[in-house]
């Protein structure tokens, strides 16, 4: 991974219709009220997205307000890693995904799970 400076505001973005989804999501699971986004190192190339619904912030994580219904919270360790991505949720026929568009992975694997980045 490079270092980069790091700026909070270009962290990650979230296009409409994955605000959408994710916002229904949280409704749907009793007692969450957010999304929380790490990186953990995992997986064929090295790291794997994790996201959960959860009711609280970890310690160090980073809030951004996606909008009134959306909370999202990312782990500040993998900001590095996340600056810069925009998620996206994505219809392709009959099959729908949250899609990631990182700029800092350099190459994914072939099922898909994991990424990579340039050390």
């Amino acid at each position: 991974m490079t270092v980069q400076t790091f700026i909070p505001e270009n962290s990650i973005t979230l296009t409409p219709a994955a605000i959408a989804h994710m916002a229904a999501e949280v409704a749907r699971k009793d007692g969450a009220t957010a999304v929380r986004i790490a990186v953990k190192p995992s997986g064929c190339s090295g790291f794997m997205y994790e996201m959960e619904l959860v009711d609280a912030p970890a310690e160090n994580d980073l809030i951004i307000q996606a909008s009134p219904e959306l909370t999202v919270y990312v782990d500040q360790d993998s900001l590095p890693v996340l600056q810069g991505t925009e998620l996206d949720y994505v219809k392709q026929g009959l099959n729908a995904i949250l899609q990631f568009r990182n700029p800092n992975a350099t190459s994914e694997c072939g099922c898909g799970e994991s990424f990579s980045v340039t050390k």
